[in-house]
């Protein structure tokens, strides 16, 4: 009985909404009593193996090998669905993001099982697993019941805080995979890093964001000012990115960044579903708008009422005193 889980990393470091997940992975695993199992993937990614016993992994299945220096989610699920062949694990948990919901859907297709994308709660029975799950952009929570063996499921892992807890290193097992050239058909084959200047969006504790009440590409520069005065980063809406104010970099969203700030400032944003579950993570929202209907004004901790013109540079003033 072992929860197999799937390692994301990036340049060198470990995914944080991977953390995340294996956090929320053991405290599945104490209360069923069950080890946890990792499966990491990549050329030269051995030295990552040593603080995952922090998150409760007593084993780590490493695959290395030069072909597998970039993500290839072909190649990465057959590595996965080898594991499990060998283990038997009672479930193979991954991250509920872009790149592991790929890898356990190809997962899924190969061992012909269901699978469950972005759970929210889990309960383990004999036979069906009873989980909740995020769907349509967070806009709804699904009750479902999740059959097969072994359990196929990504952890919405944004806003669950990593919580590291000593523990001794994990057991490495070196696994050499069966992998075809149409395994790594799909893979990245370069990064365009976009230009930056400061703290990243996904990693800043205050993200200070603009809509469509924003006005214009202009109108971003007391954002701009009060974000750097917070050590936030600058974020938009959908409708901004379309009208060219703002790159796509910066756009929260559905299809942009998913954030979790401790403090999630939405300037002249109405909060459509699809933007609400960028930013759904975020420990505490402000909104500043000039509509007492606006949608987002649901989901805000706390609204001002008013233009943001106005309300904005009063803000800025009091913190410079």
């Amino acid at each position: 009985m072992t929860i197999l889980t799937l390692i994301e990393h990036e340049q060198g470091a470990i995914d944080p909404q991977t953390l995340s997940m294996l956090t929320a992975a053991r405290g599945l695993a104490q209360e069923q009593g069950w080890p946890i199992h990792a499966v990491l993937i990549g050329a030269d990614v051995a030295g990552l193996a040593d603080g995952l016993g922090d998150y409760g992994v007593t084993a780590v299945h490493l695959i290395e090998q030069d072909n597998l220096d970039a993500y290839a989610p072909a190649a990465w699920a057959a590595c996965v669905v080898e594991v499990m062949g060998a283990e038997k694990p009672t479930a193979v948990i991954g991250t509920g993001t872009e790149r592991s919901n790929e890898v356990m859907a190809h997962i899924a297709a190969r061992a012909d099982l269901p699978f469950a994308a972005n759970c929210l709660e889990i309960q383990p029975d004999e036979d069906a697993w009873f989980v909740t799950r995020v769907r349509w952009g967070g806009t709804l929570r699904e009750e479902a019941r999740l059959y097969g063996s072994p359990k196929l499921l990504t952890i919405a892992a944004l806003g669950i805080e990593p919580e590291p807890e000593p523990g001794g290193a994990p057991e490495i097992i070196s696994v050499v995979p069966d992998l075809s050239d149409d395994d790594l058909l799909v893979r990245v084959v370069s990064r365009i890093e976009p230009e930056r200047e400061g703290i990243s969006l996904t990693d800043a504790p205050v993200v200070v964001s603009g809509g469509r009440g924003v006005g214009s590409a202009e109108g971003f520069a007391v954002l701009e000012e009060l974000a750097g005065l917070l050590n936030g980063a600058v974020g938009c809406s959908r409708v901004v990115t379309n009208n060219g104010w703002r790159p796509h970099a910066e756009q929260v969203g559905q299809t942009g960044a998913r954030v979790a700030p401790e403090l999630y400032i939405a300037c002249g944003i109405s909060g459509a579903s699809q933007h609400m579950s960028g930013c759904a993570g975020a420990k505490h929202i402000l909104a500043i708008n000039n509509d007492p209907e606006a949608p987002i004004l649901m989901k805000a901790d706390t609204a001002v009422i008013g233009d943001l013109h106005e309300v904005i540079p009063a803000i800025i003033a009091e913190i410079r005193k």
